[in-house]
């Protein structure tokens, strides 16, 4: 059992650029050292966005695609 560690889903879809990434500098606060922040969007340019927000940040983050179009950035610290 992981103590601490919290998984949030922020439903970003629907939403252009720059609102996801906005989502993303709002919600950043949030994270402790174990948390993560799934953000699920439904944009490419979203995707490249928060990718770039997280290497300039040194946040580490992941992307899947689950389905086609739908991309799911797991964020942490």
């Amino acid at each position: 059992i992981m103590k601490g560690f919290i998984m949030v889903k922020i439903d970003c879809l629907g939403l252009i650029c720059p609102l996801p990434l906005m989502k993303v500098k709002s919600n950043i606060h949030l994270l402790n050292e174990e948390d993560v922040l799934v953000f699920v969007v439904d944009h490419s340019c979203a995707v490249s966005n928060i990718s770039e927000f997280c290497r300039l940040t040194n946040l580490l983050y992941h992307v899947e695609e689950p389905l086609n179009g739908i991309w799911e950035i797991y964020v942490s610290r």
